[in-house]
């Protein structure tokens, strides 16, 4: 019996029929780590003892009947921006470096009281900057389709591990499309909510207004069942909404009939690779076969939103990240003269090349002089991105398409060049932009035998859409794994 084969909630079931301990699952978890992640480096911290500490304790709950849920005895990882009290939260930075939390992240409480053990936390690129996991202070992560490739970014490490199967399901957060990429590239279910629905509260932040927090999961069952545990009204957090409708699993029914799928001419031009056209459109035809009404449209203002998205991101980061001052905590450079000098030399030190540029052009589009002619210009933008999918939505249920232009690159082929990276997320950064919850679902592999992903966006708290037409896709064209693909 191959414990790591089984998905979060068949792992859960197991447990509860007493088939497998939740020590068993724990041991084959960091069995596989020690495999595999010395490659793969898709962790930052694995703590072992606590595991296997919080495996007795969830254990005896089982047994007791105090823990019944479906993620009951789950093994998860949790991306390294996510606060976890005692464990050490670096966020990928040498500035985070030694950041023990005194709390914990409220998603993660919710996790822990479902009964899943934590096993650590995942690589990322520093503060969530970057679309490879290359910009992490602690080495590049490896995507296990091809360990010459990147896993995507910035939740790669989250992505990966699912797909090496060094967790059952992970956590990631998703600014721009830091959730959806990773999960298309590693072949994995990541699904990005509707702005506010799961709480932020001890996710340190990159861009406040687009970040979320969301599941990265084997199958689009264990991402329904993640989110439905993580979802829910948190008033430490200001931009956490209450909603009544997150029964989220009430929408895995296998039936799209009637439902209408707008397909964006726009997303299907220049730039994008064949392979992944050919499988995103199969995809579609695949929906319209089930009983689906696919239809083509135009969504204009597409070539905005990376610009639009940069501007804004770039803003908040300047203005999250002006605490990281080598005061209270993190790193402070060791030699400095005078408090501005320890500021500048512990900043200079503390960040990464990708961070320092996000900064300085956050500070330069919030300068006097420049503030109306980029920052406003660009919240403008935004409204107008809103307003173009607002009036798509009176039209169709689902938004279908790519979610990156390519499959995942060579390692260093994008690093070399930033913009390149930037434009790598055109098919994701709009739905953030517009506080919209999307989808990545495998939907083939390119010719390199490299995964592709399937993105399917839904209007605001449309996610048991989202999750009822994945769901279909998925029931109808099997699983998909590295093993399963490989055999084909």
């Amino acid at each position: 019996m191959n414990i790591l084969a089984y998905s979060a909630v068949e792992l859960s079931t197991a447990i509860k029929e007493k088939k497998i301990t939740v020590r068993e699952a724990v041991e084959a978890v960091l069995d596989q780590i020690d495999q595999k992640d010395k490659t793969l480096n898709c962790y930052v911290t694995v703590d072992s003892a606590k595991a296997y500490a919080q495996a007795e304790e969830i254990q005896k709950k089982i047994d007791a009947g105090e823990l019944a849920g479906p993620l009951a005895g789950v093994p998860v990882a949790i991306k390294d921006n996510m606060c976890t009290k005692d464990m050490l939260t670096t966020c990928s930075s040498k500035i985070l470096g030694n950041f023990i939390p005194a709390f914990t992240a409220e998603a993660v409480e919710r996790l822990q009281a479902a009964g899943a053990v934590i096993i650590g936390k995942t690589n990322m690129d520093e503060f969530a900057m970057g679309s490879t996991t290359e910009t992490s202070a602690f080495g590049v992560t490896r995507n296990p389709w091809n360990t010459e490739h990147v896993p995507g970014g910035s939740s790669g490490g989250s992505a990966a591990a699912v797909a090496a199967e060094e967790c059952f399901f992970a956590l990631g957060s998703d600014t721009g499309g830091s959730i959806r990429q990773p999960a298309s590239y590693c072949g994995v279910v990541g699904l990005k909510p509707t702005y506010g629905t799961v709480s932020r509260y001890g996710l340190i932040a990159y861009g406040s207004s687009l970040d979320q927090i969301g599941p990265l999961t084997k199958t689009v069952t264990d991402c329904a069942t993640v989110l439905e545990t993580i979802a829910a009204h948190d008033s430490k957090d200001s931009t956490s909404v209450e909603r009544e409708d997150t029964d989220f699993t009430k929408a895995l029914v296998e039936d799209v009939s009637g439902m209408k799928i707008g397909i964006p001419r726009d997303y299907f031009g220049e730039g994008l690779d064949s392979d992944v056209k050919t499988a995103v459109l199969a995809a579609a035809e695949t929906l319209k076969q089930k009983g689906a009404i696919v239809e083509e449209f135009d969504l204009p203002l597409v070539d905005y939103a990376i610009p639009c998205y940069y501007t804004i991101a770039a803003a908040e980061a300047s203005s999250n990240l002006e605490r990281f001052d080598g005061i209270k905590y993190g790193y402070r450079t060791e030699s400095y003269e005078g408090l501005h000098n320890m500021y500048k030399k512990s900043r200079s030190e503390g960040f990464g090349p990708e961070v320092k540029r996000r900064i300085m052009l956050g500070a330069f589009v919030l300068s006097s002089g420049y503030f109306d002619a980029y920052y406003l210009k660009a919240l403008r933008t935004k409204a107008l991105i809103k307003k173009a999918f607002d009036e798509a939505f009176t039209k169709y249920d689902l938004i279908l398409g790519p979610v990156a232009p390519t499959t995942a690159p060579v390692l260093g082929s994008s690093l070399s060049d930033p913009l390149k990276m930037y434009l790598g997320d055109i098919y994701t950064i709009a739905v953030n932009l517009a506080g919209l919850p999307g989808i990545s679902v495998p939907c083939g592999t390119d010719k390199a035998g490299m995964p592709i992903g399937l993105q399917l966006i839904g209007d605001c708290f449309q996610e048991k859409k989202l999750i009822q037409a994945a769901y279909t896709y998925e029931k109808t064209c099997g699983g998909f794994s590295i093993a399963a693909e490989r055999e084909r």
